[in-house]
C-alpha cells in the first residue's frame, strides 16, 4: 500500500517543516536525461551573469535539490534550473537547500520537457509526491515553468490563491517576471552546436540579454563602427594621441 503524505487530509492539513538535510544523507546522483537540459539551463544563467544581475546572495542552480519534511517524510526534488532570491549565507559548496530554513521560497523553478514524459505535471500526493504538487502545494513556488525545448512550447504559470494558473503571453510572446524584473520568451537559433528553441531574457526595455559570443560580436561591431567614423572624418584610428 503507498504511503500517503497526508493521510487522506486535505494540503492545507499536511504537517510541514523545514529541517537541514542530514549531514549523512546519500544524495542520488540521478543522470541527466538528454543533453540539452544542462545546455539550456546554463544558457539561462550566463546572461544573467553578463548583464551584472546575479548577486551573491542569490542562488541560481540546476538539477539542484530542494528539500522540505512532509508528516515526518523528507522530500527532495531537483528541478532543472532554480532561482531563489536570497539565502541566508552564502555557501561555496551548497548541496541542497531547505527554503525557510536556509532563506526564501524559490521565486521560480523550471522543468525542461524530456522523453519520460509526465513527471513535470504529476500533482501524485503519495510519497514520494509528484513536482507539479510538491512545487505548487508544499513549497508554494510562485511561478513554474515547464518548457518542451523541441517545438519551443512555453508553459508559465503562477500560483493564484494556492493553485498554479497558465498565464498566456503579451503581444511580443514573453512573460514578465516580477521579482526579477525581466521578460522570459523563446528564442530560436543556435547555441554549442546546438540549433533549436531556447529560453532566453529581455529587460524591460526590450533588449535582448546576450550570451557571451553575441556581447563579443557586439563589441567588435561597434568597434568596427567607430573606427569607419573617424576615417570618414579624416582621422587615422590607428595614430590617435595618447590619452593624458
Amino acid at each position: 500500500m503507498a504511503t500517503q503524505l497526508s493521510e487522506a487530509k486535505s494540503p492545507a492539513e499536511m504537517v510541514i517543516s523545514w529541517q537541514a538535510l542530514p549531514d549523512d544523507y546519500q544524495l542520488e546522483d540521478e543522470p541527466v536525461e538528454n543533453t540539452n537540459q544542462p545546455l539550456l539551463a546554463g544558457a539561462l544563467r550566463e546572461s544573467l551573469e553578463i548583464s551584472g544581475f546575479i548577486q551573491p546572495q542569490m542562488l541560481i542552480a540546476s538539477n539542484f535539490g530542494l528539500c522540505a519534511t512532509v508528516n515526518g517524510q523528507l522530500i527532495l526534488k531537483a528541478p532543472d534550473w532554480v532561482y531563489v532570491p536570497a539565502v541566508n549565507q552564502v555557501l561555496s559548496d551548497r548541496k541542497s537547500y531547505t527554503p525557510n530554513l536556509e532563506g526564501e521560497v524559490p521565486a521560480i523553478v523550471m522543468e525542461f520537457l524530456s522523453d519520460r514524459e509526465g513527471g513535470e505535471y504529476s500533482v501524485k500526493r503519495t510519497y514520494p509526491p509528484g513536482r507539479w504538487f510538491f512545487y505548487e502545494q508544499i513549497l508554494q513556488v510562485p511561478i513554474y515553468i515547464i518548457f518542451e525545448p523541441d517545438g519551443g512550447l512555453l508553459e508559465f504559470y503562477q500560483l493564484e490563491n494556492k493553485r498554479y494558473e497558465l498565464q498566456l503571453p503579451d503581444e511580443n510572446g514573453r512573460h514578465f517576471v516580477a521579482s526579477m524584473n525581466l521578460f522570459l520568451g523563446t528564442w530560436q537559433g543556435t547555441k554549442e552546436a546546438r540549433t533549436g528553441y531556447w529560453l532566453r531574457w529581455w529587460d524591460t526595455q526590450g533588449n535582448l540579454l546576450p550570451w557571451a559570443v553575441e556581447q563579443i560580436e557586439q563589441e567588435r561591431q561597434q568597434k568596427e563602427g567607430l573606427m569607419a567614423y573617424l576615417v570618414s572624418q579624416g582621422i587615422d584610428p590607428n595614430n590617435l594621441p595618447p590619452l593624458e
